[in-house]
């Protein structure tokens, strides 16, 4: 996408935080907003910053009710009858060790962070992809995806996921126009650290996190970490420049590579049969990687 000028953007967890971020910064280009939150306050608080009905639509939302996710959806296309943009971002810091952690804590935060991005990628993907003019999907993983994170499994799994998911689907819906990204943000001010406020009272039975998820609303927002209007300028110049990986924090690059090195390193030191490299070369092609080759 050149131009998201007139365009609509359907952003997940999309009234506080990064997805704020985001909206800003697309708002400021010239699109329109469909902002789902599943929050009361963050809602009233976009919709009177922006003061704009025409152009931005609040929607409560838990990205995991199916039913309500298709409702959301319909009340986007009625209001400005094409959605372009879909931002797979909410999300939460659930985490914690492994020896804490209980059934509800695994199936509430993955209900969230995978399941609710499918129900993104299920539910609003055919919206975009119906009216043909392109789009794109901007899926937020994190840079736990890339470094991974002591003690924060169920968080390092569904970012993991953020980032397979959009390799995988890049090359299929580029074709139609569809560009797709994955966001790995490091730190940023944001709400991450109110997650036990959100937790649903049926995921509050089987958790060892009760006592981790006070203090990490306790953590104070350190001014050393990214607004989350950088990163909404950051995914902006993405999108329009059409990356599949949208970074931020260079300070991270040394444990990136270090991360694809030991996986490099892995392999065996052994000959290469020629002839199942290339019936490898053949099954496992991805035209994403010719795209960055291309850039």
């Amino acid at each position: 996408m050149k131009d998201v000028k007139g365009k609509t953007a359907f952003i997940t967890g999309g009234a506080s935080g990064i997805g704020l971020g985001i909206a800003k910064a697309f708002y400021n280009a010239g699109a329109n907003l469909v902002l789902a939150d599943i929050r009361d306050d963050h809602l009233k608080s976009a919709e009177e910053f922006f003061n704009d009905p025409d152009r931005v639509l609040c929607l409560k939302l838990d990205v995991t009710d199916r039913e309500a996710y298709a409702a959301a959806a319909n009340k986007a296309e009625e209001k400005f009858g094409k959605i372009h943009m879909l931002f797979n971002n909410a999300g939460m810091g659930v985490g914690g060790p492994l020896a804490k952690l209980g059934f509800d804590d695994w199936d509430w935060g993955l209900g969230v962070m995978i399941g609710g991005v499918i129900n993104g990628i299920q539910i609003v993907l055919p919206l975009i992809r119906k009216h043909g003019e392109g789009g794109h999907v901007v899926n937020t993983a994190s840079k736990a995806a890339l470094v991974p994170v002591t003690a924060f499994s169920i968080y390092g799994t569904a970012k993991a996921a953020m980032l397979g998911l959009s390799e995988s689907i890049r090359g299929e819906l580029a074709p139609e126009n569809i560009g797709v990204s994955a966001f790995c943000p490091g730190p940023v001010q944001s709400n991450i650290a109110e997650t036990g406020k959100i937790r649903p009272d049926k995921y509050k039975k089987d958790t060892g996190l009760v006592e981790t998820e006070q203090q990490l609303s306790e953590r104070p927002v350190s001014d050393l970490w990214m607004s989350s209007e950088e990163c909404g300028e950051r995914v902006l110049k993405g999108v329009l420049n059409n990356d599949l990986y949208i970074l931020t924090h260079p300070e991270f690059k040394k444990g990136t590579e270090e991360h694809f090195n030991a996986i490099l390193n892995s392999f065996p030191d052994e000959p290469i049969n020629e002839e199942r490299a290339k019936a490898i070369a053949f099954l496992l092609h991805n035209p994403i990687f010719d795209e960055i080759n291309d850039k």
